[in-house]
């Protein structure tokens, strides 16, 4: 697995869930779509992870 960080390629909004994909080896897409079925506070999860995921170099 690689490191989480926000990819500068294959995003959409701020790379969080292409981030997330690459570092759990799944397609962007699934995370994406999870993140917007799965309940909960996934907007002030989004934001948060935003600040948190580093951005890759």
């Amino acid at each position: 697995m690689s490191t989480l960080t926000r990819p500068r390629d294959g995003r959409l909004i701020a790379g969080v869930c292409a981030g997330l994909a690459n570092r759990f080896n799944i397609s962007p897409w699934i995370a994406r779509v999870l993140f917007l079925f799965v309940p909960g506070p996934n907007l002030i999860v989004y934001g948060v992870l935003w600040i948190v995921i580093p951005e890759e170099d």
